[in-house]
């Protein structure tokens, strides 16, 4: 399909999670790394083995944008922000993107379920998971009343039922609204 030794793969984690980090990776494999799949399809122990075999592998470049930024400047537009800093940081390569939409951002294609598809989406869809995984277990000690490690920041029933005992924390998306809160 492509020279796949040109192809810079980008996926993102968290875009739809209530709290933490929009985290969006792009990957160029200069190796063969076993494993390559899909991030949602791989264990969590699975994906951080492969995690640390993709960064000694690739070249990559790692963006995360936080709560405050997503809500002063919306999703799109940080999305779009993300796919230029990996573009200028990863110069010269094909640039895939897993999805429809890219964001405005020129020179950025687009493929659904090219996470599934090419193995450097993969690759990065694992380095952008593992990246916002970790750093949602790092943040839980800090805000021990929301069990981040356990929900990633996603809108769970804990979760919400947490928002709702104790008011929403740095880490949340005010932007972001919660049934049951919100309406």
């Amino acid at each position: 399909m492509f020279n796949q030794k040109l192809i810079c793969g980008i996926d993102e984690a968290g875009r739809g999670p209530l709290a933490g980090p929009l985290v969006v990776a792009g990957a160029v494999l200069l190796e063969d790394v076993d494993d390559i799949n899909d991030s949602k399809k791989i264990s969590e122990k699975k994906r951080e083995k492969i995690f640390e075999n993709i960064k000694k592998a690739s070249k990559y470049h790692i963006v995360m944008i936080f709560a405050r930024e997503i809500d002063a400047l919306g999703m799109s537009a940080t999305l779009a922000k993300a796919l230029l800093e990996i573009q200028e940081n990863l110069k010269g390569y094909h640039h895939i993107f897993d999805g429809n939409s890219s964001f405005g951002v020129m020179g950025i294609e687009t493929l659904v379920k090219a996470d599934e598809k090419i193995k450097e989406v993969s690759a990065a869809s694992i380095l952008a998971k593992v990246t916002r995984d970790r750093y949602m277990c790092d943040i839980a000690s800090k805000y021990p009343k929301y069990n981040f490690e356990k929900h990633k920041g996603y809108g769970t029933k804990a979760h919400i039922q947490a928002i709702r005992e104790y008011g929403r924390c740095a880490e949340h998306r005010m932007s972001f609204q919660v049934n049951g809160l919100d309406r």
